[in-house]
């Protein structure tokens, strides 16, 4: 059952970057708002591309890591990524977003996929 609730949860986090990278690239501006710190409208576009691809590339390696290797590499994978969100809550925190939107998303997020990572090497 272990098994079940730490795969399951690394496949929907993984799933959930795949589709926040595609988001940022299909949609940046409404993208960028919703991740706390509205884009500026005169600003470089280059950065919200930069982010959906960071967030698409780790969505899909860590269905790669899942489907092809040890729950310790994905453990790992989980612990490393969790980084991600920890420094998206000092970015929004820092650029005017709220405190609600840093620690409610990105804070919560990163607790949710260090506790994947506890789960993945409990295993």
């Amino acid at each position: 059952m272990l098994s079940v609730v730490a795969y399951g949860l690394a496949v929907v986090l993984s799933l959930f970057c795949v589709f926040i990278g595609a988001r940022f690239l299909l949609v940046p501006r409404a993208s960028a708002a919703g991740y706390g710190v509205p884009a500026k409208p005169d600003g470089d576009p280059a950065y919200l591309t930069i982010k959906g691809l960071r967030d698409l590339s780790y969505g899909l390696l860590g269905l790669a890591l899942i489907a092809f290797t040890t729950a310790d590499a994905v453990a790992w994978y989980m612990l490393i990524v969790a980084l991600n969100p920890l420094g998206d809550t000092v970015v929004v925190l820092r650029h005017g977003g709220t405190k609600a939107v840093a620690f409610g998303i990105h804070f919560a997020t990163a607790v949710v996929v260090l506790l994947d990572a506890v789960l993945l090497f409990a295993l």
